[in-house]
């Protein structure tokens, strides 16, 4: 039997009516579920069932703190003895971290003056859609290099998969397990999942019109041709079926469905074959199932320039007569899963934790599905039978136009037609680290004894900076020990590498590695051992807490005295995505940096109880409450006088008592921008609650990755980067640190860089006080608003000589 429906949350405006303070418009993420998808969504108990809780690989992902309390303070980094090998979490006796925070409603604190309206958080769930939405936009728009038309089609795709593994998945194990409460935004949890069925739906159909109506028919205008079976040659079938014979049969599995072989398991994002096939001699008929091999290329090419699906090639007639000879083929059709893949594991088991993990990521390829995508010309029984034999309801179902899976675009991308791309860029060195770039590596240490030096990737090269200054440290004699946290790092890391020649000169390496980060779980296992291996003491951080931080710490014994050397960033360790993802880091011998690094080093491999540091604001304990101030400062700023402002650029924004405080300060007259590049529950322009705040999002050719928090501070400007983003999980089960930027020039760079970014004159996306999204690309007379990666892109070339005529 169905569960009893839950009464539907009234709408915003209804809600904020009662205390008269302020009316909220009315907003699309808020507005109750249509009966028509009511009565369609519902699931069975049965169909609700998960095991795992709940996000580039791709450049446009949307895209997760804690604390530890012990008496034992760990000897500083000048010490040797802080060096000691650690391979066991530290435990946290003290905090017990809400894994389900991101989704549990909040109640403002008593004391914060005239209560807040209610409504006035727009729902996380849908803003992601929103933000995929922007995306997609981007791959619909003329104006984009086609085959980055076609990138932004892959990646759409690929972020939906996560999204469903992730997100909707952890919904569906909540509202099972009745644990779910409503959201922050007012709607219950089966209203959200509603209204996630709901617009993805809408949002992979315009992703289906746009490949088929758009992007495909303009590829073959410049001569790649994406193309059915049915359209290919007699001549380029046969080299197909060569192909198949020697390539694609030999691993090929058929598997039945009869009483004596039960229903297959069908792992989470494989590409399918559902056969129908029947015995000429019983006229019984089958049905089997034919799995796509997931490491062959995903459209294989038919002859110069045309390109077939994989799953086209399969299911050729002859070729599937291959697979069951003396069987007559009746029909077959592909399909796809999406199952919960996030891992849940028990920290506080005495088991290792490694092994732990380990044995979790075997278990995720069992976890339920949650999406099942279907071609629309599916035969209604055989669709009946998936979705019976899948246990997945209706609403959880998606016919679409083939080929299904359209990451697959991502090799198209990778063609070599560099006029259908992004003019290439390459990154030049940072002119701190190098006034006249040579062929010699810059001498880090010697500049950072000069200066400190503000990195914007991938503007500036990573390489040459960042990984050259792991290097230089790993080579240098005079460097005793590194110590590093790492989060997600590269096949074939060359900051790996740096590491494990460290060790093996003699150094004291310390490196935490976070092996729950998320889908980076295999990679980062391998790593932490590699270097053990190598002599490097491995440790994963605080248990309850994932280590998220982007940290590295040099120390260098210099005569009679030792001086240490930091970074700290807002991206990974990671040389192939900085290449791709915008980011800033800060490279600096200043000792308050440098302390305040030993110090939450020895707290996270040993015992220390440090919650406070000199220039650094640390998750969980620190940095919300630090912001918060900060905002609060702002508003005391602002009816003094003095100059106030509020600036912040983060992947999501979705934590309630800093939006709340953002909403004090717009009250107050404090101006406030938000640049965001994915989720934000902020709901700006409403008069008498948000009115002066301002939220705009740029995405591009780079994903926007970088936080930077910058405040007015009555004329004397603090400005702070770091990892951390305005979520939940940032700010309460994560270690996150940002450093607080004292350089003038660095603090200017940065407040001019948030200027350009929310600027009218920039091409960007502003929000609007419905909850909705508007792209403003063009000005009035129609010309292209300035796009802000490509005027940095320019000022780089600019300086070397090399930029746009």
């Amino acid at each position: 039997m169905k569960p009893a429906v839950p009464e539907p949350s009234p709408p915003p405006e209804e809600r904020a009516a009662g205390n008269g303070a302020v009316k909220l418009p009315p907003a699309r993420s808020d507005a109750p579920v249509s009966p028509v998808a009511r009565k369609n969504g519902f699931m069975s108990q049965q169909d609700t069932q998960a095991e795992a809780h709940p996000s580039a690989t791709t450049a446009l992902s949307a895209g997760s703190a804690g604390d530890s309390d012990s008496t034992k303070q760990q000897p500083p980094v000048g010490s040797l003895a802080a060096h000691r090998p650690h391979t066991v979490a530290a435990t946290v006796s003290d905090l017990e971290p809400d894994l389900d925070a991101d989704l549990d409603a909040y109640e403002e604190s008593p004391g914060d003056g005239t209560p807040l309206p209610q409504g006035r958080f727009l729902d996380r769930e849908r803003s992601w859609l929103a933000f995929n939405e922007r995306v997609l936009e981007l791959a619909e728009d003329p104006n984009t290099p086609l085959l980055e038309r076609a990138n932004f089609l892959a990646i759409f795709a690929s972020n939906l998969d996560e999204f469903f593994m992730v997100r909707v998945a952890g919904l569906k194990r909540r509202i099972a397990t009745g644990v779910a409460t409503r959201s922050a935004s007012g709607l219950q949890p089966r209203e959200v999942l509603e209204m996630i069925w709901a617009r993805s739906r809408e949002l992979m159909a315009r992703h289906a019109a746009c490949y088929h109506e758009d992007v495909a028919p303009s590829l073959a205008e410049e001569g790649i041709h994406l193309v059915r079976w049915s359209e290919l040659t007699e001549k380029e079938q046969a080299r197909l079926f060569t192909l198949f014979r020697h390539q694609i049969f030999p691993v090929l599995t058929p598997l039945a469905v009869d009483p004596a072989h039960p229903f297959p398991y069908i792992s989470g994002l494989s590409l399918n074959l559902a056969v129908v096939v029947r015995n000429p001699v019983s006229g019984h008929k089958h049905f089997a199932r034919v799995k796509v091999p997931p490491l062959l290329s995903r459209f294989l090419e038919a002859s110069p320039g045309r390109y077939v699906p994989i799953e086209d090639v399969i299911a050729a007639p002859n070729h599937l007569e291959e697979l069951f000879p003396g069987m007559e083929i009746l029909e077959h059709h592909a399909f796809r899963i999406t199952r919960n893949e996030d891992l849940e594991v028990e920290e506080d088991d005495t088991e290792n934790l490694l092994q732990a993990l380990e044995k979790e990521l075997m278990r995720r390829r069992f976890g339920p599905p949650v999406r099942l995508e279907v071609e629309e010309s599916i035969d209604r029984e055989v669709l009946d039978l998936l979705v019976r034999e899948l246990k997945i309801s209706e609403a959880e179902v998606y016919p679409l136009p083939g080929p299904l899976d359209l990451t697959g675009l991502f090799r198209i991308h990778g063609l070599d037609r560099p006029e259908l791309k992004y003019r290439k860029f390459i990154a030049g060195t940072h002119r701190d680290l190098a006034e006249v770039e040579s062929a010699s590596a810059p001498d880090i240490f010697a500049a950072l004894r000069t200066r400190d030096v503000l990195l914007h990737h991938p503007y500036d090269s990573f390489s040459t900076s960042v990984q050259a200054f792991l290097e230089q440290a790993a080579s240098d004699p005079d460097v005793l020990a590194i110590k590093q946290t790492l989060y997600r790092t590269s096949g074939d890391s060359p900051i790996v590498d740096a590491l494990i020649d460290a060790a093996e000169s003699g150094k004291q390496v310390l490196v935490l590695v976070e092996i729950k980060a998320r889908f980076d779980e295999h990679a980062n296992i391998k790593w932490a051992r590699k270097l053990e291996e190598a002599g490097c003491h491995v440790v994963y951080g605080l248990v309850g807490l994932k280590t998220h931080c982007k940290l590295s710490l040099v120390v260098r014994q210099e005569g009679e005295t030792l001086r240490r050397y930091s970074h700290v960033g807002t991206g990974n360790y990671h040389p192939k995505t900085a290449r791709l993802y915008e980011d800033l880091g800060l490279l600096t011998a200043d000792p308050q940096v440098g302390a305040d690094l030993s110090d939450l080093f020895n707290r996270l491999s040993g015992y220390s109880r440090r919650e406070t540091y000199r220039r650094l604001l640390v998750a969980p304990k620190s940095l919300r409450d630090g912001l918060v101030s900060r905002i609060h400062k702002e508003v005391q700023h602002h009816r003094a006088g003095r100059p106030a402002f509020i600036r912040i650029k983060v992947n999501s924004i979705v934590d309630e008592a800093v939006i709340d405080a953002l909403y004090r300060a717009s009250q107050a007259g404090v101006p406030v921008d938000v640049w965001v590049r994915g989720i934000c529950a902020v709901r700006p322009g409403v008069a008498g609650l948000s009115e002066n705040i301002r939220v705009r999002s740029i995405l591009g050719r780079f994903l926007e990755h970088s936080r930077v928090f910058a405040f007015g501070n009555g004329g004397e400007p603090e400005v702070w980067i770091g990892s951390a983003d305005m979520m939940h999980r940032n700010l309460d089960r994560r270690i996150e640190a940002l450093v607080r930027v004292v350089d003038p020039g660095h603090r200017a760079a940065l407040n001019r860089l948030l200027d350009t970014g929310m600027s009218d004159g920039t091409s960007s996306w502003h929000l609007g006080p419905d909850g909705e999204w508007r792209r403003h690309a063009t000005d009035a007379d129609g010309q292209p608003l300035r796009n802000v990666q490509e005027m940095l892109i320019d000022a780089r070339r600019r300086r070397r000589g090399t930029a746009t005529p």
